[in-house]
């Protein structure tokens, strides 16, 4: 396994298969918020926790998952209040369809062995 040298963009990670699947599960994992409560956040948490001293892809990559479902949990919530006046319901669809999409998309990248960076992410938890 290869250290990663820093962000130089697409295709900076050499790692083996092992460690890039470990990396896409810390995506595919968030869909757990669908069932469970806060899921979203606390099962990519799980992912990065057990494996980020072992591979540094999935220490990048589950810091990144837990970081925007924090961020999207913030706009759900603040487009659920917006629902009050009506104008929250297109912005609320709107995010779930985007999680949904931009989560696959950092699944397949992370799968490639890419580091991923979400937009509209705040990095709340370093």
């Amino acid at each position: 396994m290869k250290e990663y040298s820093g962000f130089e963009g697409v295709g900076g990670w050499e790692e083996d298969r092992s460690e890039r699947n470990w990396a896409m599960l810390c995506h595919l994992v968030t869909f757990a918020g669908c069932v469970v409560p806060f899921g979203n956040i606390l099962a990519p948490l799980g992912v990065w926790w057990a494996k980020r001293d072992t591979h540094p892809l999935v220490r990048d990559q589950g810091l990144e998952a837990v970081n925007f479902q924090i961020s999207m949990t913030l706009y759900l919530i603040g487009a659920g209040l917006l629902s009050i006046v009506l104008i929250g319901l297109p912005v609320l669809f709107g995010l779930i369809i985007f999680d949904f999409v931009i989560t696959v998309v950092a699944m397949l990248r992370a799968l490639e062995g890419s580091a991923y960076r979400y937009p509209l992410n705040l990095r709340l938890v370093h």
